[in-house]
């Protein structure tokens, strides 16, 4: 197995003409913390389940399409298909059904900050699965990110304003999404961004179908502007912008130097979260930027030959 780049690294070999990997990486992470607070809002109007595989399954149609026209007849055999439902059951009907599931009751801050781990429980799993070196200075990073994460929550969780429901329900997500990333990694399947996303999508939103219907009523549904703008916000935005972005960087990156753009999300999601919602966002919250953004420095930057 070829050793792992940062992203910083293979941004050298990208194809002339595409944008700079910085703008992609800044693009990802407005896009993806920005949905955090986007969903808290569209979810006043629809219950969870019901609003997110409307969210996927239209979003799974449209890239479908685009599939077609930018990657051309997919060449995938049985082993590729299975893959890329099993991941994206992870990355949408688990992690984003318990995210949304949490969201009607915690805030969308909150819920980014938590979402952010995901790189420690990448890099723990990546070595032995991936082969992927951890170096000193990687792990100094990541402990940093950690430091920051511990800072942004204190004041969070030091008054007690968010239930430990939410907090599981959150978790329970990111061990999804975690799984999802890892899986991406290890299993390789083939199809191009947007078949892979396509694909992905239409398992979570299929799988989440039943679900929803079963145990949500679709009378909780109002049928508003704000729903709708919202909805088309996430899929276009969110499901076919940022993590067609996502798994683009993936692609490209090692799974932990990848995920570890995830320490970015706390100060944008609390600044979205402020912008869109009006959370409060304490002062302490902000101090924890600082190490944030140095252990990113940390763990992405390219490794000496």
């Amino acid at each position: 197995m070829p050793s792992p780049v940062s992203l910083a690294a293979s941004a050298r070999a990208e194809p002339r003409g595409f944008l700079p990997l910085p703008l992609l990486i800044a693009l990802f992470c407005v896009l993806w913390s920005s949905a955090f607070a986007g969903a808290k809002m569209a979810l006043a109007d629809c219950p969870p389940l019901i609003l997110l595989s409307a969210r996927l399954l239209i979003a799974g149609a449209i890239m479908i399409a685009l599939a077609w026209s930018v990657d051309g007849r997919p060449n995938l055999k049985r082993r590729d298909v299975l893959a890329l439902v099993f991941i994206g059951i992870l990355n949408n009907s688990v992690y984003l059904g318990l995210n949304w599931t949490a969201l009607t009751f915690t805030s969308s801050a909150y819920t980014a900050v938590l979402t952010s781990c995901l790189p420690l429980i990448v890099a723990l799993a990546a070595g032995p699965l991936l082969g992927e070196r951890m170096t000193v200075m990687k792990w100094a990073g990541i402990g940093l990110g950690l430091v920051g994460v511990v800072i942004v929550l204190r004041s969070r969780l030091a008054g007690a304003h968010e239930s430990v429901a939410g907090t599981l329900l959150v978790g329970g997500g990111v061990m999804a999404l975690s799984a999802g990333t890892l899986a991406f990694k290890y299993l390789r399947p083939r199809g191009g961004v947007w078949t892979g996303n396509a694909i992905q999508c239409l398992a979570g939103g299929l799988t989440l179908v039943p679900i929803a219907l079963a145990s949500e009523s679709t009378a909780d549904i109002h049928y508003t502007t704000s729903l709708f703008a919202g909805l088309a916000y996430l899929v276009i935005a969110v499901s076919i912008g940022g993590f067609g972005l996502w798994f683009y960087l993936l692609s490209r990156s090692s799974a932990t130097a990848a995920s570890s753009l995830h320490f970015l999300m706390p100060p944008l999601g609390l600044f979205f979260g402020w912008l869109l919602l009006g959370e409060a966002v304490p002062p302490l919250d902000i101090l924890g930027v600082v190490p944030i953004a140095f252990g990113i420095w940390l763990v992405t930057r390219p490794a000496r030959a």
